[in-house]
């Protein structure tokens, strides 16, 4: 194959690993009953000016199962962080004590669950229309190459490829999602 067909693949795949990242990292998003930092990773709070992530201002740490603590490093910035969780409109009433502030994740209702099975099932199919975007330019640049003069031969071993590695990552989203659904509808 020539350098550029090479060039091609080496970039629809990395395209599509960043589609199963982001996946992955969306998953991490959509809680599964237990208590865990992850689910605070979308909080941003109003740090003397600019948007910081949560876990810059904070500890944030697991006591059990269904609890988080959040220990902000500067003492004022207690209403700032439980201001920006109302706002992050995650589905938790913080509780601040003064020194802590203190998250009880409820139990997810058998509704709630199939809810969250739903938005996974959303984000798995967001992740597919990457992979078949990248799927698309791969071949669109392959075109241009078979059009440049690049043989015809090496031109559809590599549209193989390309869609040996959609299929691969498709299969790989599939299996995210049938882990992740699981993992929401286990008690």
């Amino acid at each position: 194959m020539t350098e550029e067909i090479e060039f091609i693949l080496d970039s629809t795949k990395e395209s599509m690993i960043g589609s199963i990242a982001h996946l992955e990292k969306e998953f991490l998003n959509i809680r599964a009953g237990k208590a865990s930092p992850a689910m605070l990773g979308s909080v941003f709070v109003d740090y003397y000016g600019s948007a910081t992530p949560l876990s810059q201002v904070s500890k944030i740490s697991v006591p059990d199962a269904r609890t988080i603590t959040l220990q902000p490093f500067e003492k004022n910035m207690l209403h700032p962080i439980e201001k920006a969780i109302m706002i992050a409109n995650i589905g938790f009433n913080p509780m601040n004590n003064g020194d802590v502030i203190i998250i009880s994740v409820p139990a997810l209702t058998e509704e709630r669950r199939r809810d969250l099975a739903k938005q996974a099932k959303v984000e798995s199919e967001d992740a597919k229309v990457g992979i078949r975007n990248a799927r698309k330019d791969a071949n669109t640049e392959i075109k241009k190459l078979e059009k440049e003069g690049t043989s015809e031969d090496i031109c559809k071993s590599a549209e193989e490829e390309v869609q040996n590695l959609t299929n691969s990552y498709i299969k790989k989203i599939d299996e995210l999602l049938v882990h992740k659904e699981s993992e929401i509808m286990k008690i």
